[in-house]
């Protein structure tokens, strides 16, 4: 999947998106925290969170990025697969990334196998307001 420019720099600019996972009957839409690095988005979670719980069932996802003005709506939605990252270098570079931007990382680190990072694998996207 091809972000464009413009695309790349309002999802590095951006800190908070929503995700949104399936169980077994409903969906589940919450707030985290995201960087896209590479032409893949990295979320932060937690073992015991539903997101994580639904991921253990079906591997597959959507995120939402947007700023909302009246009149000035940008986003970016993108549909994909999921892997789950906890450990060695891809872990380790990610962290790096959580750790310079997110103030709340430095306050609060984890280590490889404490929890994970979600990698939404683009296989569709859609965006608008930001031409």
């Amino acid at each position: 999947m091809i972000f464009s420019k413009q695309e790349k720099k309002f999802l590095q600019s951006i800190e908070e998106a929503r995700i949104a996972t399936i169980g077994k009957k409903l969906p589940h839409v919450k707030p985290v925290s995201f960087v896209f690095e590479d032409g893949f988005f990295y979320i932060a979670t937690d073992y015991k969170t539903r997101t994580y719980k639904n991921l253990e069932q079906n591997l597959v996802a959507a995120i939402s990025i947007d700023v909302y003005r009246p009149g000035k709506h940008k986003a970016i939605l993108s549909q994909g697969k999921i892997k789950i990252i906890e450990k060695g270098p891809e872990f380790k570079k990610i962290y790096d990334v959580f750790f310079k931007k997110f103030d709340w990382v430095r306050r609060e680190p984890w280590t490889e196998g404490e929890a994970p990072f979600l990698k939404l694998v683009p296989i569709t996207k859609t965006s608008w307001g930001l031409a």
